[in-house]
Formats: structure tokens, C-alpha cells, sequence
């Protein structure tokens, strides 16, 4: 442990924050938020932050109040005269939105990377990125973690028989791919159509799922409307089982209630977004907590870290 590190948490992913700063062997910076009646807030560090390297930790989901609150304490610490300010973003909102796919729309991914900048950060670690080019959209270095260190081992102790790995859609396609090719099975893609955003019309599973154990594997799980569809019309075709394996519960609109009827045997999640609701004996969470500790004790250490950037590194 860095005694040159101070770990600072904002509002949205405090407990995960706290089991960060415990898994790299300190507790959490001393910040306080005042609110003034119209809802506006000041974050303010109460200890000195002068020449250490703070690591600010804040998953920017709705509302984008979690977002606006991570950018004001990156510029409280660079104006307080912090030497380095790395925000830890669990989950990087607006990824999704990190092209125009019609026109007169945003490039919200790139706004967000520019207003992290502008504010003053030095360095920004993520996991499972929607879109990996993302990264570029940073002029500062961007650490990408992947998921998969704390999903393979999981997936492993399961010791599904007939194991297969398929993606919801095409565009996880070459995320589940990787799964697939690091655990030495096959590979089932489910091609979906959408008339509107968060509805899906139809959906073709392509490949062989009869008698198979199937684990669908993606980046986000929002109103899990696709996973619903998919593990119900895997399960007519023959398959023994299916799970879902989703490094960001999203879980907006019907999410718990599509996730609980559905024919998914397990909704396998990580903590970068804490859940709204427990009324679901259907999702099992694995802590990210032990992954980002490593992490910023390289990072404060001046250590590699490029073996988090292979999807086969398992802690």
C-alpha cells in the first residue's frame, strides 16, 4: 500500500468503494456534500489532499447527477493541489451513445470523456466498456479492465456439463467469442431486431443449444427484455439450461420482474451498479471490489498493469 494515495468515494457506489479501499488496506477519504435547497451540491475533501494521488470512485448511471458529482470532485482535488487525480469509473455511463447511428444525435460517450478531461483528470480506469473505442476518445490514459477475471472462475466452480457460451446479439458477438474460445466450447449467437430502443421485435438463435447448458454473455443488462426472450426461445429449442452473465446491471423499467418470470436459471451481475432492489432470488453479484485494489496499487506503485488488459488474466 501507496502512503502517497488517498481513495475518495462520491454517493453512487459508496459500499463498493468501501470494499475497495478495505481490499487495498485503508478506509475511505473524509468528503462531505452539501446541498443547497434547490438541490444543488458541493462535495468538499476535510483533509489535506496536497501533493497525494487521489483516486475518486463513481459510476456515472442515471441520473446524471452521479456523473456532474464525479467531475466536481476531480476539480475539487485539482484545485485543492492534488499531484495525480485518477477517476475509478465502474461503469462508464453514456457508453452507448459512442457513435452517431442516425443523424442530428450526440456522441454523449466523447462529451463525457472531454468533461472528465476538462475537469482535470489525469487517468481513468473502467471495466467492459460498451464500445472499446471508447479509450480513444480520452487524451489521457485509459485503464479498460475486463470482467471475465471474476466471471471465469465463477463459471468454472458451476462445472456445467454441457457447457456452451452465447451472446444475445451480434454486436457482443466477439465478447462472447472470447469466453467462448478461452473456455474451449462452442459459440450461439441470438439475432434480434428492434423497432425502438429497448424493445425487441423478433429474435433467430443461431447454432446448436439442444442439451446444452447455456450461459449468454454481455457488457450491460438494462430492461433484460432480450435476455427474457432469449433464454425462453433457448429453452423451447432444447437446451438443459440458460443463465445470463452481465458485468453492468443497468435493471431499469421491468428489469427485476423480466428477469424473475424469464426462463434463466441465474442472472449472474458484478457490483459496479448497486442493486435497486433484492426482490429477486434469481441474481447472484460478484464483488469487483479485490480487482480495482489491484489495480490502483499498480497504478500508485508504478507497476504493470497490462496483464488486466488480457481477458485470460484470473486473479
Amino acid at each position: 500500500m501507496a502512503n502517497h494515495v488517498t481513495i475518495f468515494s462520491g454517493n453512487a457506489n459508496r459500499e463498493l468503494a468501501e470494499r475497495i479501499a478495505k481490499s487495498y488496506g485503508t478506509s475511505l477519504g473524509k468528503v462531505t456534500f452539501s446541498r443547497f435547497s434547490d438541490g444543488e451540491f458541493q462535495p468538499s475533501f476535510e483533509q489535506s489532499v496536497r501533493g497525494r494521488d487521489i483516486f475518486i470512485i463513481n459510476s456515472t448511471f442515471a441520473p446524471t447527477e452521479n456523473l456532474f458529482e464525479l467531475l466536481l470532485m476531480i476539480d475539487t482535488a485539482k484545485r485543492a493541489s492534488a499531484r495525480k487525480i485518477i477517476a475509478v469509473v465502474p461503469y462508464f455511463g453514456f457508453a452507448r451513445q459512442d457513435r452517431k447511428d442516425k443523424p442530428r444525435v450526440p456522441i454523449g460517450a466523447k462529451l463525457v470523456a472531454n468533461l472528465l478531461t476538462a475537469a482535470g483528470v489525469d487517468r481513468v480506469v473502467s471495466m467492459d466498456l460498451h464500445a472499446d473505442q471508447i479509450q480513444g476518445f480520452f487524451d489521457v490514459p485509459f485503464d479498460h479492465m475486463y470482467a471475465s477475471s471474476i466471471f471465469v472462475p465463477y463459471l468454472k466452480k458451476l462445472d456445467l456439463p454441457n457447457l456452451v457460451i452465447g451472446a444475445p446479439d451480434t454486436g457482443g458477438a466477439k465478447r462472447a467469442a472470447a469466453y467462448a474460445k478461452f473456455l474451449n466450447t462452442d459459440l450461439v449467437i441470438c439475432f434480434k431486431q428492434r423497432k425502438k430502443a429497448n424493445e425487441v421485435s423478433s429474435m433467430t438463435v443461431i447454432g446448436d443449444v439442444k442439451n446444452r447448458d447455456v450461459v449468454l454473455v454481455d457488457d450491460i443488462v438494462d430492461t433484460a427484455g432480450t435476455l427474457k426472450l432469449a433464454s425462453e426461445i433457448i429453452m423451447d429449442m432444447g437446451a438443459n439450461s440458460v443463465r445470463a452473465m452481465c458485468t453492468h446491471g443497468v435493471l431499469s423499467g421491468n428489469a427485476y420482474k423480466n428477469i424473475q418470470e424469464s426462463a434463466l436459471a441465474e442472472m449472474i451481475l458484478t457490483d459496479t451498479i448497486p442493486l435497486k432492489s433484492n426482490s429477486c432470488d434469481k441474481i447472484k453479484t460478484l464483488s469487483t471490489a479485490d480487482l480495482f485494489a489491484d489495480v490502483i496499487n499498480r497504478i500508485a506503485n508504478y507497476q504493470s498493469i497490462s496483464e488486466h488488459f488480457e481477458f485470460t488474466t484470473i486473479l
